[in-house]
């Protein structure tokens, strides 16, 4: 049994809606460290979200396009890129839980996923080596990838 099967719609939106917005906050209060050469992105946390509520998967992925929008000004790419990789990120979270997986994995999935994919736009916008950036992002979403773990264990026999 999921949290999300449990809910209205009415319900899955304001939830939706305020870890679109607790993302948002967060991004904007870890900014100075969250764009950096070592790219801690304490929001990604949250992908771990969709473990307990599979339908944060696009809102998650939208939230990221909000706050690359609002405070990364690196284009177009970096906006969709960040959605496709949240919601790639959120959705492989969600198999976790579908599969019965240890929750380990969603520190792999948070480090990894975003850590491996954004580079591959963020070398030709910033003409840095790919393997430079992705060795740097994923240094920096190890601390998000555990903390995902810890939230989603200390949350999951509150909602399951």
């Amino acid at each position: 049994m999921e949290l999300g099967k449990n809910i209205s719609k009415t319900q899955k939106l304001t939830v939706s809606a305020i870890v679109i917005a607790i993302y948002v906050v967060t991004m904007f209060f870890t900014q100075s460290f969250a764009f950096g050469a070592v790219q801690v992105r304490i929001a990604t946390t949250l992908y771990s979200l969709a473990y307990l509520c599979p339908f944060l998967v696009l809102p998650l992925g939208l939230s990221n396009i909000i706050s690359n929008m609002v405070l990364g000004g690196l284009g177009i790419f970096d906006i969709l890129g960040g959605f496709i990789v949240g919601v790639i990120t959120s959705y492989l979270i969600y198999l976790v839980k579908k599969y019965k997986l240890s929750t380990s994995y969603i520190a792999l999935i948070i480090t990894f996923v975003p850590g491996l994919i954004v580079p591959i736009w963020l070398s030709l916008i910033l003409h840095v080596p790919y393997y430079t950036l992705a060795i740097s992002l994923c240094l920096g979403q190890v601390i998000p990838g555990i903390c995902g773990v810890f939230l989603v264990n200390s949350l999951k026999n509150k909602f399951l």
